[in-house]
């Protein structure tokens, strides 16, 4: 292999593992797709690929349709919510509200989320006409089906997702810090006037836990009751609870801790100055990446662990 097709695949290599992690909601699932895709890579004979973006993207896609149709028949056995693993990204990029919102709705851990109603090809489909901006011709080439099949399967997916991705109205990075900094403080405090005037009314909360450490199996709704919520871990951990403040998938974030141990990854969406959505990471399988990224251990599970009518944390 020359540099030129090294370099060809190290600079199409973002765009490759943003497929890949759009499509699994893993950064490990994406990192190996995007390595398996590098080996065969490797062994083509470049000289007859007329494309290498083209190439590389359909490769990458078929891999990730590939483990993503493994991934579902597994995640059919989670137990309690799947959410995808946040990652940690740039905290000082984009800078206006608009470039915000616009990687908040690439990227964002509800968006993710939504990802999870489409099936693989649908799923692909979808991603690469929306998000990554390619045509229909490019689309089929990576799916191996018409261009008409394509638009339908594109189609489709715009109307199944509709409802899930409600206009937003962007919000100023610095409203989201000012407004997660007021509730990251209250709740540390146990403070529940802070925590209602931070959240919404209609707010709702989904936690996964993966089986390994509590969380809740449905979403739990209502402003109040996420209030109670957060008072009660800080009542239970009292002095041994602290957040900071994060970039997660484009949006502004919290990780919180307990005893100095990563215990969750919360993406917060913030609309009309409130919080309307909390989605929790607690699987600690989920946590490792960040952690490990931040310096810090994972909180031991027997910390959180509770008896029957002990708050848990969410």
């Amino acid at each position: 292999m020359n540099d030129h097709t090294l370099d060809s695949f190290v600079r199409l290599r973002p765009r490759l593992r943003g497929i890949a992690y759009r499509m699994l909601g893993s950064a490990a699932d994406a990192d190996e797709v995007v390595q398996d895709a590098w080996l065969r890579w490797h062994e083509t004979e470049h000289a007859a690929v007329a494309n290498p973006e083209a190439w590389l993207v359909s490769i990458t896609t078929r891999l990730a349709i590939d483990r993503l149709r493994a991934a579902k028949a597994r995640r059919e056995d989670y137990v309690g919510t799947w959410l995808p693993e946040p990652i940690l990204t740039e905290a000082d990029a984009p800078h206006t509200p608009e470039q915000m919102l616009e990687r908040a709705d690439q990227l964002s851990v509800a968006f993710l989320a939504v990802l999870e109603r489409l099936g693989p090809e649908a799923r692909a489909a979808f991603l690469l006409r929306e998000i990554f901006d390619a045509d229909y011709a490019e689309v089929a080439m990576a799916l191996g089906k018409s261009e008409a099949a394509c638009r339908q399967l594109v189609h489709r997916a715009r109307t199944l997702l509709k409802d899930g991705r409600a206009a937003r109205q962007a919000v100023a990075p610095a409203d989201q810090q000012r407004l997660l900094r007021a509730f990251a403080e209250a709740a540390s405090r146990g403070d529940i006037a802070g925590l209602k005037a931070a959240l919404a009314e209609d707010a709702q909360l989904i936690s996964d836990g993966g089986g390994k450490v509590p969380s809740f199996g449905v979403p739990l709704l209502g402003g109040m009751r996420i209030a109670q919520l957060y008072m009660a871990t800080s009542l239970r951990f009292a002095g041994r609870v602290h957040y900071e403040l994060v970039s997660l998938n484009g949006e502004w974030g919290l990780l919180r801790f307990i005893d100095g141990g990563l215990e969750s990854a919360q993406a917060l969406a913030v609309e009309d100055g409130r919080i309307t959505g909390i989605h929790v990471q607690r699987n600690p399988d989920k946590l490792l990446g960040i952690a490990q990224a931040r310096g810090h251990a994972l909180v031991d599970p027997a910390v959180t662990r509770y008896e029957r009518g002990d708050a848990a944390p969410p």
